[in-house]
Parts: structure tokens; C-alpha cells; sequence
């Protein structure tokens, strides 16, 4: 499992360490990069941007459910404890 910082190729903002599993996604806009197979093992090829574009209820937190914008591949994400809770809203009021 690799739990890194990075720069968000959508925003651009500087997004830091998860640290209690592989950050996925961008806090702040929800995208994420469509790089792992498996949760952290940064093994798919692709590297095209993961638009979010839906949510589901998952336990007792949520789903960010993705649109690859390269491959058209759905991927979902499990949502973060510091995900920007307005970004969650607005993405469920746009369907």
C-alpha cells in the first residue's frame, strides 16, 4: 500500500498523506488518478484523470463513484475522513 503526497492534476493543490490507508483522491475536488488495480498498488497504466461523478451510501460513510477520463473505465473510491463534505453534496445534487 502506498499512502504519498501529491499535487492534484485537476486543482493543483498540494493534498498530504491519508495516514490510515492509501490516499486515493483529492480532498478538495474529489478527483483522483486512475493508477492503482488494487487499493495502493499504484499498478494500472492508464494515469487518466478519475472524474467523480456520483455517490453512494457505503456503510456507515460513502462512495465517490469515478468516470476515467481516458478509458471510460467506473472505478469508485471509498470517501476520506477529510473530504470536502459542499463537493460531496454538489456531485449528489447534479443527478
Amino acid at each position: 500500500m502506498v499512502d504519498e503526497e501529491f499535487i492534484c492534476e485537476y486543482c493543483g493543490k498540494k493534498v498530504s498523506k491519508l495516514n490510515y490507508t492509501a490516499r486515493d483522491h483529492c480532498p478538495f475536488c474529489l478527483y483522483s488518478k486512475h493508477v492503482d488495480n488494487n487499493p495502493g498498488d499504484r499498478a494500472n497504466s492508464c494515469h487518466g484523470l478519475l472524474k467523480p461523478i456520483d455517490i453512494e451510501k457505503y456503510k456507515k460513510g460513502y462512495k465517490i463513484i469515478y468516470r476515467c477520463e481516458k478509458c471510460n473505465q467506473l472505478h469508485k473510491n471509498i470517501a476520506a475522513i477529510d473530504d470536502d463534505i459542499n463537493r460531496i453534496i454538489e456531485i449528489t445534487s447534479q443527478k
